[in-house]
């Protein structure tokens, strides 16, 4: 995937009449390809996760601004105008060439939920923690071990200089829902 002569990574010429590379999204055969040769990391990979250009990431944990504790099992009640934070099962590993975007499930969107999302830097290592609204006007019922978000692989043009671990780290290694920097 990095060899410059691959035609998926070849150049364009824009406005300014100098090189610039085309951003490539990975592929379900390319992210089977990378956790199979050990460059990009899934733990708790689950087939029903796979999408033709992603990965459907799963609800390990919810917590609801304002409640006391951690949801763990079950279903997690979200009141309307609440915000709420879901930490994934799987743990990611990004390698030094890939990022990636968060995009919510349209089935929670149909809900009234709202997510917000940051990118997946390169070279990040951890589960995630993702922030995210009830905007509708009734009680959202979101089951833990469901799918909640779909993460979207980008090729990097180049290898990062710097990995997230050594730019920032602020919640590299992170296990549950974080929100309070480790560093």
């Amino acid at each position: 995937m990095n060899d410059p002569a691959d035609p998926r990574r070849s150049p364009k010429i824009n406005t300014m009449n100098s090189l610039s590379w085309i951003m490539c999204i990975l592929s379900d055969k390319d992210i089977l390809e990378r956790m199979k040769d050990g460059t990009l990391g899934i733990t708790d990979y689950h087939e029903r996760g796979q999408t033709p250009n992603g990965y459907d990431l799963r609800i390990s944990e919810i917590s609801i601004r304002g409640k006391d504790g951690l949801i763990k099992e079950g279903i997690a009640s979200i009141p309307p105008g609440t915000m709420f934070y879901v930490s994934t099962i799987e743990r990611v590993r990004m390698p030094a060439d890939v990022c990636a975007q968060l995009w919510l499930r349209t089935t929670w969107i149909r809900k009234g939920i709202m997510g917000a999302f940051g990118k997946i830097d390169a070279g990040f290592e951890g589960t995630l923690t993702l922030g995210a609204y009830n905007a509708s006007d009734d009680t959202v019922g979101i089951p833990i071990k469901e799918r909640f978000c779909q993460m979207v692989f980008e090729s990097l043009h180049t290898t990062a200089d710097k990995s997230y671990a050594e730019r920032s780290g602020n919640y590299q290694g992170q296990t549950g829902v974080t929100l309070v920097p480790k560093k």
